[in-house]
């Protein structure tokens, strides 16, 4: 089942199953959403909850027992519910059941609220704690904007003047290995070898936001100012990028194994409530 809510300038289509946007088209019946062509990626922007990445061993041990989360965690695989609607909003909710206490043994809400205003998309994250103790969880996304022209004629601007280091991964998990992104004016030059280790993971960044410029000009703008951690992912040859604001990331190579030890990890007090949100603006 899916959902679509409109405004004058832009229409997003969002499916049941992980509360996915899977379309985002503009006036002109222009689509920014990457289409899922399995030959690259089957996906168009999963919601990554209750891990961001992997796990060692898909493995973390709460009270002495071993549980299981595979990469990204189980929100994107679920069914979610429409809780409300209007012509340009759309809140969707997943609640913890028999099947996510097997994996994720705290009781929880996650809310999805998507908002259409002007040319822009505001993703909203509400996490609820429904237990009376604390519970730790990541959450990120992963949007995959499609690129219609060839690779090469696409940059990345970001919005300040920083050193660009991220941390490499290694068999899924952060490594101890980092490097530097080379800049021009604040632009990244993209090409496929970047990616050769797959996605590059920034642990601290000073931009709030970052926009991908087609041929110098600006497409798509994200603003993650809320967001701690990020991610910049393609495969090679894909006609596509992700920009995926994160709060969370993968285990390092020495994980304890403790999900509240867990680095990146959020710890969220008992029966209250974590909101974040990032933007997709479209030029």
């Amino acid at each position: 089942m899916n959902t679509t809510i409109s405004n004058s300038t832009l229409k997003a289509s969002i499916k049941h199953l992980g509360a996915e946007l899977f379309s985002l088209i503009d006036n002109q019946n222009k689509e920014y959403i990457w289409n899922g062509n399995p030959k690259f990626w089957p996906k168009h922007s999963p919601v990554l909850f209750p891990i961001v990445g992997s796990l060692k061993n898909e493995t973390y041990t709460f009270n002495k027992k071993d549980y299981h989360l595979s990469r990204h965690g189980f929100a994107r695989d679920m069914e979610f519910q429409l809780i409300e609607k209007t012509a340009s909003s759309a809140t969707f909710s997943l609640s913890y059941n028999n099947e996510t206490l097997k994996k994720y043994p705290f009781k929880f809400e996650l809310q999805i609220i998507y908002k259409l205003e002007e040319n822009n998309l505001n993703i909203a994250y509400r996490v609820i704690n429904k237990e009376e103790t604390q519970i730790p969880f990541s959450i990120g996304a992963h949007p995959a904007f499609a690129l219609p022209e060839e690779f090469s004629k696409y940059n990345i601007q970001f919005e300040k003047e920083e050193k660009l280091e991220y941390s490499l991964l290694q068999d899924g998990l952060i490594s101890n290995t980092t490097e530097t992104l080379e800049t021009s004016n604040d632009v990244v030059s993209l090409n496929y070898k970047l990616f050769k280790n797959d996605a590059l993971v920034f642990k601290t960044l000073e931009s709030n936001s970052l926009t991908i410029l087609e041929s110098s000009k600006p497409y798509i703008k994200v603003d993650f100012k809320d967001f701690p951690n990020l991610g910049i992912w393609t495969k090679e040859n894909a006609p596509f990028i992700c920009i995926e604001p994160w709060f969370g990331y993968s285990d390092t190579l020495k994980k304890s194994g403790d999900l509240f030890k867990k680095e990146g990890i959020l710890i969220l007090e008992a029966n209250q409530t974590f909101n974040t949100s990032f933007g997709i603006e479209i030029f």
